[in-house]
C-alpha cells in the first residue's frame, strides 16, 4: 500500500478524483508512473495529472513536490496547479494523483528532435527564447530559495500557445535561511554539475542554485544537438567523466554564433563559485537578443510546435533520475547484477557488488575490468598469454567495446587522445605492494613503443631496457614481494606532432635509500647489488673492485646469504648481471663508463664493512690507527676507479 502520510502532509485527506477528473488519454510515462490527459466532469477543461505508483520510498519527494507547486506554481513559466488527490484502490495499491496545466506543445527536446529529423536545426532566437522563458521561470524559484536540482529539455514543457513551463520538481530542494547549500547527489546523470556528482563521494561537498545554471547550459546543447553531451554513455559512466572531462561544448561550435558558444561556456564553469547565477545569465548578450521580438518569437514557436505535431511523434529517450540520500534505488533501475566490462554500468555499485563482480572475474582467468575511464588489473600470479604480438594488434586503434578489457586498451587510449588532440596525456598506476604495478609499466612501455612506430629497433630497446636498468637500481625484494619498488617513478615517453616515439625519460623520487645500510628482516637489498656481485664473481672480477671473495659484504648478509658462494651459484643473478650489462651496452654506455658505475657500487658495498674501535690503550690505538687507515686507503682507491 502507499504510505499515507509524509513527514508533515497526510495525504489520504485529499479528495478522491473520480468525481472530478476523467482520463481520456495517455501523454506519457514519468520518473515514478505515467501522465495522462484529463478532463474535469463538472467544467470541461482540460489538464495532466501525474498518477504516482505505489512505490514505498518516494513519498518525501511527493511532499516536495507538492510544496513546491502549491506556493511557486503562479508564475507564468512555471506550470500550473490544479489540486491533489488520493485514489484508494485495494488491488493494485493506493495511488496519488497531481493535478496540472496541459502543455500540449510537448517539451522542447521533442521539438529538437522533429527539427533533426527533417535535417534542419532550430533558430537560435527560438532557443533564446526558450532559454530565457526557462531563466525566468529559474529565477522565480531561485528567488524563493528553491533548487530545480533537474533541469533538462524533457521538464522543459511548452504549450500551444508558445508558453514555456518548468515542471517535474521531484528532486527539488528548498533552502532556509540556516541552509543555503545542499549536500545530496540528485538529478539526471548527463545534466548534473560536477558539484552535485562530487557529493555522492565527498561527504563535505555542498553546492547552490547555480548547479540549475550547469543544468541550463547541458539543456542549451541539448537544443542545439538534440542531446546531452554524453549521451551515447552509460549514465553511470558519465558521472565519471563530467567532474574529469573539460567542460562541453556544442558538437560542432563553429556553426553556432559566438554568442550562443559563450552563453554555453559561462553556464558550464566547473568551479560553481565563479559560475553566474539565472539573474545574471538573463543579462547575457545571447539572451537580451530577443528584447522587443517576444511575441514575433511566440508566433513562430507556435508555428513550430503546428508542424511537429503534423510529422508525428519522434523517438523519446528515457533519461532515468538518480538520488544517493535513497536507501534503495527507483525501482525502474534495479537489475539482476550481470557480468560487466565496466563496473560503472552496474544500476547497483556498492562495495558488495564490486567484490562479487571481481571474484567472477577473477575465477574465469579474466584479469582487467573497467570503472568508467579505470582499469581495475587483478594480478593472476601466473602467465595467461594475454601480451601477445596479437594482442597488441587487436587494441590499437580499437573501440573500447570491441575487445575486453586491457591495459593495451588504456595505453592506445591515451596514444589516440595525444594525437588527436595534441595535448600532453597521463596514465596513472597506483595499487598495493605486489599488485603487479611494476610489470604494468612495462606493459604500457611496450604497446606505446609499438604505436610510436620507433624509427629504429635500437631506439625501441633502449626504451624498454632502461625500465630494467632503473627497477634493478630501485627494487628490493621485501617480505610481501620479491619484486618490489622502493621509489616513485615517473616515466615522460616523447612523441613528434605525427605520433612517432622519440625517446623516454625516467625520474625518481622517494627512493628509499636507508635499505642500503639496513634492511628488515627477511629482506634484502637493492637487486644491483646482488647482480654485479654475482656477475663479477663468475668474471673473477672481485679483486679488482677490492671485493671481500671470502664473505659477503656487510650491506648484503642476511639469514639466506652467508656465504660468497650462496650468490656465485644463483644462477638467476648471474643472468641479470648479463642483462644489466647488455642494457648499458645498448643505451650507449662504453667499457670504460660501465667499469666507473661498478666502481661506485663496489666503493658502497666496502664503506659498509669499515669498522670502528673505541680509543682505550696505546696499543689498541696503533691497531686502530692501522686498520682504519687501511679501510680508508682501499675506500679512496675505489673514488679513484670513480673518478
Amino acid at each position: 500500500m502507499f504510505p499515507l502520510t509524509g513527514k508533515t502532509v497526510n495525504f489520504s485527506h485529499f479528495p478522491d478524483p473520480s468525481d472530478t477528473w476523467e482520463i481520456t488519454e495517455t501523454i506519457g510515462k514519468g520518473t515514478y508512473g505515467k501522465v495522462f490527459k484529463v478532463l474535469n466532469k463538472k467544467n470541461g477543461q482540460k489538464a495532466a495529472v501525474k498518477i504516482l505508483d505505489p512505490v514505498h520510498d518516494i513519498d518525501e519527494e511527493i511532499e516536495a513536490e507538492y510544496n513546491i507547486l502549491k506556493s511557486l506554481s503562479d508564475h507564468p513559466n512555471v506550470v500550473k496547479f490544479y489540486g491533489i488527490y488520493f485514489k484508494k484502490d485495494k488491488i493494485n495499491g493506493d495511488k496519488l494523483w497531481l493535478v496540472l496545466e496541459l502543455c500540449n506543445g510537448g517539451a522542447v527536446t521533442d521539438l529538437v528532435k522533429g527539427f533533426l529529423k527533417r535535417r534542419e536545426k532550430m533558430r537560435e532566437p527560438i532557443i533564446a527564447y526558450i532559454l530565457h522563458e526557462a531563466l525566468m521561470g529559474l529565477q522565480h524559484l531561485h528567488n524563493n530559495k528553491t533548487i530545480h536540482r533537474d533541469v533538462k529539455g524533457n521538464n522543459i514543457l511548452l504549450t500551444t500557445e508558445g508558453g514555456v513551463k518548468l515542471v517535474d520538481f521531484g528532486v527539488s530542494a528548498q533552502l532556509t535561511s540556516t541552509r543555503l547549500r545542499r549536500n545530496t547527489s540528485v538529478g539526471t546523470p548527463f545534466w548534473m554539475a560536477p558539484e552535485v556528482i562530487a557529493c555522492e563521494q565527498q561527504l563535505d561537498t555542498t553546492y547552490d542554485a547555480r548547479c540549475d545554471t550547469w543544468s541550463l547550459g547541458i539543456t542549451a546543447i541539448e537544443l542545439g544537438d538534440g542531446d546531452p553531451p554524453l549521451a551515447d554513455l552509460h549514465p553511470m559512466r558519465a558521472l565519471f567523466k563530467i567532474p574529469r572531462n573539460p567542460p562541453p561544448q556544442l558538437r560542432q561550435p563553429e556553426l553556432w554564433s559566438a554568442e550562443f558558444n559563450d552563453f554555453i561556456s559561462k553556464c558550464l564553469t566547473k568551479d560553481y563559485e565563479k559560475r553566474p547565477t539565472v539573474s545574471d545569465l538573463l543579462l547575457h548578450k545571447f539572451i537580451t537578443q530577443i528584447k522587443g521580438k517576444e511575441v514575433m518569437l511566440q508566433k513562430q514557436l507556435m508555428e513550430f510546435i503546428e508542424i511537429h505535431h503534423c510529422m508525428g511523434d519522434t523517438e523519446k529517450a528515457r533519461h532515468e533520475r538518480i538520488h544517493t540520500k535513497k536507501s534503495n534505488l527507483n525501482r525502474s533501475l534495479i537489475s539482476i547484477q550481470k557480468d560487466v566490462d565496466d563496473l560503472a554500468t552496474l544500476d547497483i555499485l556498492d562495495e558488495n557488488t564490486v567484490l562479487e563482480q571481481l571474484e567472477k572475474c577473477y575465477s574465469k582467468d579474466q584479469i582487467y575490468i573497467y570503472v568508467g575511464d579505470i582499469l581495475i588489473a587483478l594480478n593472476p600470479f601466473q602467465s595467461l598469454g594475454l601480451y601477445s604480438t596479437k594482442h597488441s594488434r587487436l587494441y590499437i586503434g580499437a573501440k573500447r567495446t570491441a575487445n575486453p578489457p586491457h591495459i593495451f586498451a588504456m595505453a592506445d587510449l591515451g596514444y589516440q587522445s595525444m594525437v588527436t588532440y595534441n595535448s600532453d596525456q597521463c596514465i596513472v598506476i597506483s595499487g598495493e605492494s605486489g599488485a603487479g604495478k611494476t610489470e604494468s609499466a612495462h606493459l604500457l612501455v611496450q604497446q606505446l613503443t609499438v604505436l610510436g612506430k620507433a624509427s629504429n629497433r635500437t631506439l625501441q630497446e633502449k626504451i624498454l631496457l632502461v625500465n630494467n636498468l632503473v627497477e634493478a637500481f630501485g627494487n628490493a625484494c621485501t617480505i610481501i614481494n620479491d619484486n618490489s619498488s622502493r621509489f616513485g617513478k615517473y616515466l615522460e615517453m616523447k612523441f613528434t606532432s605525427s605520433g612517432t616515439v622519440v625517446g623516454a625519460q625516467i625520474s625518481e623520487y622517494l627512493l628509499e635509500k636507508s635499505r642500503v645500510i639496513h634492511q628488515a628482516a627477511g629482506e634484502k637489498n637493492f637487486h644491483i647489488f646482488y647482480y654485479i656481485y654475482a656477475g663479477l664473481a663468475e668474471k673473477k672480477k672481485l679483486a679488482l673492485y677490492k671485493l671481500p671473495e671470502n664473505k659477503p659484504p656487510r650491506y648484503l648478509q642476511n639469514d639466506h646469504l652467508r656465504t660468497v658462494q650462496d650468490m656465485m651459484n644463483n644462477s638467476f643473478y648471474k643472468s641479470q648481471y648479463e642483462l644489466i650489462e647488455q642494457c648499458f651496452k645498448i643505451i650507449g654506455f662504453t667499457m670504460e663508463q660501465l667499469g666507473s658505475v661498478y666502481s661506485i657500487l663496489a666503493a658502497i658495498l666496502n664503506v659498509g664493512n669499515i669498522e670502528f674501535s673505541s680509543v682505550a690503550t696505546e696499543h689498541q690505538i696503533d691497531k686502530s690507527y692501522i686498520y682504519n687507515h687501511a679501510a680508508l686507503e682501499n675506500s679512496s682507491i675505489m673514488a679513484e676507479n670513480v673518478q
